[in-house]
């Protein structure tokens, strides 16, 4: 294609392997490494272009922003979706395995079942295969223009788990898409601004994406000095129906939407119906709308993705940022299309998450109640960990309609349920989360956009004012310059 190749790699931590232990701590810690190892080679030795190449959930922000940071002539490519695994004519993904593990648990499956439900579930290479994290960012960064079109839902490998046409071709058309950036002086910023943040936002409400799609969107504006805020998520919910069918809450996964046209078969359904700015750049070099005019359309006759008029969810019903006493400066709540007027019950506080996961697999947790997991924030953890695990236990135990879970934590993609997640400040950083007591009473309220904790102002500044933070678990090392260095989860956890 006319260019001089050199290659390197960076550290990724696989959130799947990490899940539920201390390691999970170094998941989102290992976004903003990976960016400043890319940033150190790419700059150090001056090079005119780069292609970065991502797969699991932070690992794709994390090879994004230091394109943005530095306003590079680049693009990134996307490793590709897993295919589904199949168990008794089911779709399995890795998250069918942590779910199992909560049935397993509440006494719903056999020790057999759970095996064969963790035997199935991962039949290949690839990115976990619903619209978790790393599909939804892949999708992101294509909505975003950042990417070459179709790459975000070609799946990584086939079934002989060989490397699938589709993505070889993504290679193919990557390279070629970086030379000819090159050759136009195209840079990231010029193609990363607010309207392409925009689109990018319209393409996650639309899919039904990770509620990590807030905290790395975020973590890219403010790489590409672009203003961008928590009420942004929810002005753009609001005109945006949740249009796609798909795991965890869902029935289908990326697979499914590839074969009736993937993204851009999306992208056009979205501009068509006003959703989408078309005059936005792309790494083709082309626009948005010049390179959906001959993208397949919505296909008849499937439930896979839904049109516009007739959508799976209406506007406003997939994830909603919320604030109150409780989270002042926000915090985020995946609904995925369910209807919830409201959920008050007695908190259950737990300090670490793995306290959390025992009271659930040993039932002490009872309908109703509202889960409390603090000091899991990106400074508390440090490192803002996925709380897949509890939320998977409590779906896999038939409580995912009755209990909510509240944390300054994060979730996985793979989460579905009454969840809240990102609340700021943390409880590390003095937020009120830090103060709420066994049985105090919480109340989330969707329609109002509100968590409460019932606690009058003058009680709440008293607990505040008796409150002291605990010592940091981590004080050197990677985890503690990250928890001296990163701020809050409602400006993305940035470090820079």
């Amino acid at each position: 294609a006319g260019g001089k190749p050199f290659l390197f790699g960076t550290p990724v931590i696989s959130d799947g392997e990490t899940m539920g232990m201390e390691g999970m701590k170094y998941s989102l810690m290992s976004r903003d490494l990976i960016a400043d190892c890319i940033e150190t080679m790419h700059e150090g030795y001056a090079a005119d272009g780069i292609l970065t190449l991502s797969g699991c959930d932070k690992s794709i922000p994390g090879a994004l922003m230091p394109i943005l940071r530095n306003n590079s002539i680049g693009l990134t490519l996307y490793g590709g979706t897993i295919l589904p695994g199949s168990w008794k004519g089911e779709d399995l993904t890795v998250v069918s395995a942590f779910e199992a593990v909560g049935a397993h648990g509440a006494g719903k499956i056999t020790d057999e079942e759970l095996r064969q439900v963790e035997c199935h579930s991962c039949p290949g290479a690839g990115s976990c295969g619903g619209m978790y994290t790393a599909n939804t960012m892949a999708s992101v960064i294509e909505g975003m223009g950042m990417s070459v079109p179709g790459s975000a839902s070609h799946a990584a490998v086939d079934r002989r788990n060989r490397i699938s046409p589709e993505k070889r071709q993504d290679c193919v058309d990557s390279v070629k898409a970086l030379v000819g950036l090159l050759r136009r002086g195209i840079r990231g910023r010029d193609i990363a601004t607010r309207e392409a943040f925009e689109n990018a936002i319209a393409v996650m409400m639309a899919l039904g994406g990770s509620t990590n799609g807030v905290l790395h969107i975020l973590a890219l504006a403010h790489e590409a000095h672009v203003p961008l805020a928590l009420d942004d998520f929810h002005r753009i919910g609001q005109r945006v129906p949740l249009l796609g069918n798909f795991k965890p809450s869902g029935k289908y996964v990326m697979a499914d939407l590839d074969r009736i046209g993937g993204l851009p078969m999306v992208m056009k359904t979205l501009l068509d119906a006003g959703l989408l700015h078309g005059e936005c750049l792309t790494v083709t070099g082309r626009t948005v709308a010049e390179n959906l005019a001959e993208a397949p359309a919505r296909p008849d006759g499937q439930d896979i993705f839904f049109s516009p008029e007739r959508p799976y969810a209406p506007p406003g019903r997939h994830i909603t940022v919320i604030r109150g006493n409780l989270a002042p400066e926000g915090a985020v709540l995946k609904l995925s299309g369910k209807e919830l007027t409201h959920h008050t019950g007695p908190a259950r506080v737990f300090d670490r998450e793995e306290d959390a996961l025992d009271a659930i697999l040993s039932g002490a947790i009872r309908k109703g109640d509202v889960i409390v997991i603090r000091y899991e924030g990106p400074k508390g953890g440090p490192g803002m960990r996925e709380m897949l695990s509890p939320s998977a236990a409590l779906m896999g135990a038939g409580l995912g309609k009755d209990v909510a879970l509240v944390t300054d934590g994060r979730f996985s993609g793979g989460t579905h349920g009454i969840m809240v997640g990102h609340v700021a400040p943390e409880a590390q950083a003095g937020g009120p989360i830090a103060i709420v007591r066994e049985g105090d009473r919480i109340t989330i309220h969707p329609g109002d956009r509100s968590i409460s904790l019932e606690a009058g102002e003058a009680e709440i500044a008293d607990r505040l004012s008796r409150w002291n933070a605990p010592e940091p678990q981590y004080l050197r090392g990677v985890l503690g310059k990250y928890a001296k260095l990163v701020g809050s989860a409602s400006k993305g956890a940035v470090t820079s």
